[in-house]
């Protein structure tokens, strides 16, 4: 069973959210990683690109697949886990501490940003629920 935990949001696309103030950081869940296997490589945006919500902003490559990352938001690349480039497999490891892909701000108030991730994402009991039928 993957590993789900509260107060994240998750996309369909099995990654995973959180925010605080207007910063959303973002990974991709323990499902996603179990799924790809052994990770080898994370491309990485550059920081203060610019980052479209449902647009493709790199990859996380395996032993088995290559999978697009694509961004629940738009915003601007703040921050990036530069460990990931000589790390990869961290992500294996660590999904949601160490294993986070990227930092980004976004222009709307905290308040606006959780009231759109309520709406469109899901929270712990949906993605669980959404990986129980994925199943």
């Amino acid at each position: 069973m993957s590993d789900v935990r509260s107060g994240y949001y998750y996309t369909k696309e099995h990654e995973w959210v959180t925010v605080e103030e207007n910063i959303v950081t973002l990974g991709i869940t323990d499902y996603a990683q179990q799924s790809l296997g052994d990770i080898v490589f994370v491309e990485l945006p550059q920081i203060d690109q610019e980052v479209s919500k449902d647009e493709s902003f790199g990859v996380v490559e395996s032993v088995k697949a290559v999978s697009d990352l694509y961004c629940p938001v738009s915003g601007k690349v703040v921050e990036v886990n530069e460990t990931l480039v000589n790390s990869p497999e961290i992500v294996n490891t660590a999904p949601f501490e160490e294993g986070w892909i990227l930092k980004l701000e976004v222009n709307m108030s905290s308040t606006e940003l959780e009231e759109m991730l309520e709406e469109e994402l899901m929270d712990f009991e949906a993605y669980k629920n959404f990986l129980e039928e994925e199943e």
